[in-house]
């Protein structure tokens, strides 16, 4: 069963590579939250570092489009993004080391932060974007 699921409805920046690269993670999150359910280390660390690389590059591709259009809310958005980042490294680094497991509460913060942070935060994006010919 899905943790989470992408709607236009709810999550739609309006803005297409991010709305896609949102799906993709979402997708990546309930995966990861799948394996959390008793799939071996193996598989959950690779998953793991697979999602937040991703995120990284998502979250760059959403920055530098920011600045393209000199959207007013950058540096507070980056610094979400950078919170979140270092959030997960923290733990990616924990994990690897053997002194921190991902279970589902795990998934279920990136959850709860996504679908907070997507209509919330990222929403307010898709105008300025649009306004400067990033469809």
């Amino acid at each position: 069963m899905s943790l989470m699921t992408w709607t236009k409805e709810q999550f739609a920046t309006n803005v297409t590579q991010h709305d896609g690269e949102h799906q993709t993670i979402f997708a990546m999150v309930n995966q990861l939250h799948e394996y959390a359910g008793g799939t071996d280390r193996g598989a959950i660390g690779k998953q793991l570092d697979a999602l937040i690389a991703y995120v990284a590059q998502h979250f760059g591709a959403e920055e530098a489009n920011m600045i393209k259009c000199n959207y007013p809310d950058y540096k507070q958005h980056k610094q979400e993004h950078d919170k979140l980042v270092q959030t997960c490294l923290d733990l990616q680094a924990k994990f690897h080391a053997g002194k921190a497991e991902i279970t589902p509460d795990t998934t279920m913060f990136v959850r709860d932060w996504l679908v907070n942070h997507i209509p919330n935060i990222d929403r307010r994006y898709g105008p300025a974007l649009n306004g400067a010919g990033i469809a």
